[in-house]
């Protein structure tokens, strides 16, 4: 079996990523994104020059943590925002995913997906475009994704995990739904500091914690 090796900065968490999952490669501009590399520590490693972050959009079931399960940890930059996974050992950032662990779906990070053995391009693709590009930095914005395609693929494998319950196959969830590991929510303090300065970066600061 093909996989791809998953691995936080200092070598604590490690795992890998079956190849043979289908997957959406892209990157994310949109502002929360940018700003949960910026709590961690690691913004200058995991955003690119634009504010940009390279994610494989795959399934949970195709991720298996092999070593330091007890190093994941969870944030959300708002009480109801979206699960932000990282290494507690360290800060990598490692994926995204919803609280409803039914919705099989979880976007890796690339700063976790540094495999001496492949590339990511070698493993995943070439990324299929941008996604939330108005808040990119400079001009001209980033070409977006094929919404239509990407939309297919990821509603196509998550009606499969849904249909034949291998939803509950997930290194983030128990069998009954629950996170592995309590969410931090960012104090309303804490999410202005992560959020300040971000608008001068590209886009737009948002006016009201919403969820993030």
């Amino acid at each position: 079996m093909a996989v791809h090796r998953l691995q936080c900065q200092c070598g604590q968490l490690a795992g890998e990523v079956d190849l043979a999952a289908p997957v959406n490669r892209c990157t994310c501009y949109c502002l929360s994104c940018r700003a949960f590399p910026k709590v961690l520590g690691s913004a200058d490693r995991v955003l690119d020059a634009r504010g940009g972050t390279d994610i494989v959009q795959t399934s949970p079931q195709s991720v298996r943590i092999t070593r330091g399960r007890e190093q994941l940890a969870v944030l959300r930059l708002t009480p109801d925002g979206t699960m932000r996974w990282y290494a507690r050992c360290c800060g990598t950032p490692i994926g995204n995913n919803v609280m409803n662990y039914r919705i099989s779906f979880v976007g890796l990070i690339h700063d976790c997906l540094r495999d001496p053995a492949h590339s990511l391009d070698e493993s995943f693709g070439r990324s299929l475009g941008g996604v939330f590009t108005t808040f990119a930095i400079g001009e001209p914005k980033p070409a977006q994704i094929n919404r239509l395609g990407a939309v297919w693929r990821l509603g196509s494998m998550m009606l499969k995990a849904r249909l034949s319950g291998a939803y509950k196959n997930t290194p983030f969830f128990s069998p009954d739904g629950a996170p592995v590991a309590v969410p931090k929510v960012l104090t309303s303090e804490e999410w202005r500091d992560a959020m300040d300065g971000i608008e001068r970066l590209g886009g737009r600061q948002p006016a009201a914690r919403a969820a993030s």
